[in-house]
């Protein structure tokens, strides 16, 4: 089984994340988003849905920082990120990230790439990585800021604090707060709203 499944139902393209426990964003997996995002850009699929399971995606594999670190990979795996977020930004039909768990680091510059985010009420996002001494790599800040403004912006990345559903939703960086059993069939029933509408 692929580390990123894309699946269609009627005109809706599914991208799920399944990288268990917390689905850590590896290259092996960013490489597998990026043919996911290739698929979803067929004129068949209309709209696209991107989600994980327990968790979204709780930010970069940690077992691959020592090589990033080393200078072996500098940059790379931010790089290749960074490429499949632009991308996925870039998609000409609607794309809904549906949240739950964590959405972290890379997890949350994938889910900023979409037009929306719907969030379970006990869900977090947040952008950790001053933590570890780094800097969102994969647009991250700049993503950020456009959504939330500068100053609160500022607040998320220099703290590496995580948000809460209903703070994310306060400030725009969530669209919806839904119960967690819903946030995948709530994101699908309007992907498939936005599926029907006309093309021109």
């Amino acid at each position: 089984m692929a580390l990123v499944d894309f699946s269609k139902e009627g005109a809706v393209g599914v991208i799920t994340i399944n990288n268990p426990p917390v689905n850590a964003l590896s290259s092996a997996v960013t490489a597998d988003l990026a043919l996911a995002v290739d698929k979803a850009e067929d004129a068949s699929v209309r709209a696209v849905v991107i989600k994980g399971g327990k968790h979204f995606a709780a930010g970069a594999d940690i077992n691959e920082f020592q090589a990033v670190f080393e200078g072996t990979d500098e940059g790379r795996l931010a790089g290749e990120l960074s490429t499949t977020v632009s991308r996925l930004e870039s998609l000409a039909k609607p794309v809904i990230a549906a949240i739950n768990g964590f959405a972290l680091g890379g997890g949350l510059e994938v889910a900023m790439g979409a037009d929306f985010r719907y969030m379970a009420q006990d869900s977090k996002v947040g952008q950790p990585e001053v933590k570890l001494g780094i800097i969102p790599g994969a647009g991250g800040t700049q993503r950020l800021a456009r959504l939330v403004g500068w100053s609160k912006a500022k607040d998320i990345v220099f703290t590496g604090r995580s948000v809460a559903a209903d703070e994310a939703l306060a400030i725009g960086l969530a669209d919806r707060v839904l119960a967690p059993d819903d946030v995948v069939s709530v994101a699908m029933e309007d992907a498939a709203t936005f599926a029907s509408g006309p093309t021109q």
